[in-house]
């Protein structure tokens, strides 16, 4: 089955479009070049639950004021759920929970991660992440810029709520007349969490299959040697039992169906992005000089940190597989050959 778009054009600000019974799709805006960010609103008995919050900004918690009077028939918010912790889903979340004396309801990872990002205010807490860009190949005027911006997420994200209730693999989250299950998947976030009602076909997909653009899949300081590309490709596994007429309603762009031929894209990507990479490690690179071969594009400072992060990615995968090596200099600097 090939991609299919029930609806061509997404909600206007302050407006919501029912996307199946129980089920409404809004939109709020995002201060990057990915301008927008999917919600979803679960009738859930008498009120209502939130799946994701957009991101801490007056014009946003505008904007959800606007729904509570004109869109929710009356009924309260009792739930927050969000699928994983950047700022676009998470930003929200306390503000809500606490409007509306309601649960935030998240994976354990994602909250921790949550509570540690937002809570690096000093500048000098950059200076780590500074010296693993340098590490990588990064010069100083593109580092810049970066340290100028520093550590954006508390922000986007004023507070992150003190308590929460745990979501885990394989649960059941009866909402409304539906049957949730969550499923965590890897590459993206920690701990990002699906929700699949298997018998209405439908699947509330987060950030981890869009489609039109790809996922951010990126290595950060924290775990410099992960491989969240193999993570990433592997977690398509759990979404092949799925019937290939599910509704698949992800975080950005337009709710679709064809998940199966859209997963079949995104590996094609990838490895096409891997073959590319591979290609011009003939002689050895830094992540640095690999991102102008794999983004043959301007990059603003919030792309440019992705940019880094998705070039390593797939040298970490490549190095995992065999398929490239390793080479640290005497200068400290990593660099990438073709094995």
């Amino acid at each position: 089955m090939s991609l299919e778009h029930p609806w061509t054009e997404p909600p206007a600000p302050g407006e919501v479009i029912a996307v199946a019974p129980g089920i409404s799709w809004l939109r709020m805006p995002l201060p990057f070049q990915l301008n927008h960010i999917n919600l979803w609103l679960l009738e859930d008995g008498p009120g209502v639950t939130v799946v994701d919050t957009g991101v801490g900004r007056p014009d946003t918690r505008a904007l959800w004021e606007r729904i509570f009077a004109e869109r929710l028939d009356g009924r309260p918010i009792t739930r927050v759920l969000v699928t994983h912790f950047h700022p676009d889903h998470m930003g929200n979340a306390a503000w809500l929970t606490a409007r509306w004396q309601a649960d935030l309801w998240c994976t354990q990872a994602e909250w921790l991660w949550a509570q540690l990002v937002s809570r690096m205010r000093d500048p000098r807490e950059f200076e780590p992440r500074a010296a693993w860009y340098r590490r990588h190949g990064m010069d100083e005027a593109s580092l810049a810029p970066l340290r100028r911006r520093g550590n954006h997420y508390p922000g986007l994200v004023p507070e992150v709520a003190p308590e929460f209730v745990c979501i885990r693999e394989g649960d059941t989250l009866p909402i409304g007349g539906r049957r949730w299950r969550v499923l965590t998947v890897l590459g993206h976030a920690p701990e990002h969490a699906c929700l699949w009602d298997r018998a209405g076909g439908v699947l509330i997909a987060g950030d981890q299959v869009l489609p039109k653009i790809t996922t951010n899949v990126s290595v950060w300081p924290e775990q410099p040697r992960m491989n969240p590309l193999r993570l990433y490709l592997d977690s398509f596994g759990r979404f092949e039992p799925m019937a290939p007429d599910t509704l698949v309603l992800p975080s950005h762009g337009l709710p679709f169906r064809g998940l199966h031929a859209r997963l079949g894209d995104l590996r094609d990507h990838h490895e096409a992005r891997l073959g590319e990479a591979l290609d011009a490690l003939v002689e050895p690179r830094t992540a640095a000089e690999l991102v102008p071969v794999l983004f043959r594009r301007e990059l603003d400072v919030h792309q440019l940190s992705f940019a880094m992060g998705e070039a390593l990615a797939h040298l970490n995968f490549l190095e995992a597989e065999g398929r490239a090596a390793r080479l640290v200099g005497a200068d400290g600097v990593h660099r990438f050959r073709k094995a």
